[in-house]
Order: structure tokens, then C-alpha cells, then sequence
């Protein structure tokens, strides 16, 4: 079954727009300068971490409530025993339906899957939802995500501490105290989406208009949360419906709310 994820952009798109066509030792002269600079940049990365690393760290309360499947429960036990916490704080419309919600976070959300590598590390994962526990759970269900899920709604502000959601935040647990020892938001949540690594590798990239690529290149999509919808829902929705998932989140409300995710250039 098509779905409108699936378009067929080759046949709309201006094929005269590729790169030169050389010879493959040229080819791979060309490539060999370019990876010079790549390892420079994942040099620079490393660089980068080591001083996050090496950051001071503030105290949070632990006992700070989250409401989970089960109930309320304190941020110390989120941790589920380990020593690290990694915490993507999740934006939500409440009241609104599926194809309201999101876009850039349900694009970054779904991209987080297998936990093993990050638990075989002393690291546990979870998203901290801006809505409700049972309206918002019905949206992870309907976008068959198994992360960890909890409601931040009645503790935001004690979490966020004048930031907004969207953001990624790195928690460290030492005993029953527990301290933040790093966010970011915007473009460092990106770790979060392999896809956008992906398509950073190909000719035509991101395809999005803030990108610079040649004149005829594809660029398709605004940075303006239209890169991460298609047909008035984010892209992801339209295989859970093909799917026969329902998208049903209780609310019995018409979409009203607007675009939320701008990722800056």
C-alpha cells in the first residue's frame, strides 16, 4: 500500500542537476582531499566531548515527581537502577490530535529505538512528555515506541528551570543524589536522528532550503517543521495509519495548533 510518505520525487525532480562526471582515480582524489577534513571534524568532535566531560554539574532534587504507567514516580527511580539518565523532554499540544502534535520531536523520538548499547553503558533512556500521562501514552502507542515514557506536565517547571521543551538533558546519580551534567537543544538534538546523518552523506543532502548546495539541486522543504510533515501530519503518522494503528488520542478536538519545530540552521 502507498502511503504519502512514499513519493516519487525522480519523476518530478530536474535531472539535469548532478554532479560532474569524471574518472574514478579523479573521483577518488577528490574524495580523499574531502576526507581529510572529515577527520579533522570528528577530531574537533572528540575534542568537544572531552571538555563536556570534564563540565561542573548541578544538584537536582530527586525527588522530583514524573507520572509513569503506574503511577507517580520520583526521578531518583527513573534512573531503573543505573547511574546515568538521558532524558529527551518531549513538546506536546494538549488537547490536540496526533496530526497536531510535533513534528520535530515525533521525527527525533521514533529515530531512538534499541536501548541495549546505551544500558550496556549504566545508561538508561526516557522521554519526559509536556502533556498528560494517558493522552500523550496513546501517541507513543499509536507510533509504536517502546522508550520509556513519563509525563513532566505538574513537575516542567522544576525540570526545565527556564528552558522549554525540545531539548536533551544528561543526568548523573551518585547514591540517592542526583545532578544535571549537561543539555542542549536545537541542532545538538540531531544525535537523535540518524536519518539526518544519512542524508548528509548523499548528493542532494537534507534537500531543505537553508542548505548549501549547488543551483538545481533539490530542495524541497522550509526549515520551519514542514521538513518533518507530509500532507498535514508528521511523515511518520502515515505508515501507523496504513498499518491500521488508530491515532485516537482521546481528545475529540480538531487540529488547531501550530508548526512547533523550527530546528535552526
Amino acid at each position: 500500500m502507498n502511503t504519502p510518505d512514499q513519493h516519487n520525487f525522480t519523476t518530478g525532480s530536474d535531472t539535469s542537476a548532478l554532479p560532474a562526471v569524471v574518472d574514478r582515480a579523479t573521483w577518488q582524489a577528490e574524495l580523499d582531499t574531502l576526507l581529510v577534513r572529515e577527520k579533522a571534524h570528528t577530531r574537533a568532535g572528540d575534542a568537544i566531548a572531552a571538555a563536556r566531560r570534564r563540565l561542573p554539574m548541578v544538584e537536582v532534587d530527586p525527588t522530583i515527581t514524573l507520572i509513569g504507567p503506574h503511577g507517580p514516580v520520583p526521578l531518583l527511580e527513573v534512573f531503573e537502577g543505573r547511574r546515568q539518565l538521558i532524558v529527551y523532554f518531549h513538546m506536546w499540544h494538549t488537547g490536540q490530535p496526533a496530526e497536531a502534535q510535533c513534528e520535530g520531536c515525533t521525527f527525533f523520538t521514533g529515530q531512538v529505538r534499541e536501548l541495549s548499547y546505551l544500558h550496556s553503558r549504566d545508561v538508561t533512556y526516557a522521554t519526559f512528555c509536556e502533556g498528560p500521562y494517558e493522552e500523550s501514552a496513546r501517541y507513543r502507542d499509536f507510533m509504536g515506541w517502546d522508550v520509556p515514557w513519563y509525563s513532566a506536565q505538574d513537575s516542567a517547571d522544576a525540570l526545565i528551570a527556564g528552558r522549554g521543551f525540545g531539548m536533551l538533558v544528561c543526568y548523573l546519580r551518585h547514591g540517592d543524589r542526583v545532578f544535571e551534567t549537561y543539555w542542549n537543544s536545537w541542532r545538538s538534538t540531531e544525535v537523535m536522528g540518524s536519518s539526518y546523518g544519512l542524508l548528509d552523506m548523499t548528493v542532494y543532502g537534507r534537500q531543505e532550503t537553508h542548505e548549501d548546495s549547488p543551483a538545481g539541486w533539490p530542495q524541497h522543504w522550509a526549515n520551519t517543521g514542514a521538513q518533518f510533515r507530509t500532507d498535514g501530519r508528521p511523515t511518520a503518522q502515515w505508515s501507523r495509519l496504513a498499518a491500521g494503528r488508530s491515532d485516537d488520542l482521546g481528545t475529540g478536538a480538531a487540529a488547531t495548533a501550530p508548526h512547533c519545530c523550527q530546528n535552526e540552521p
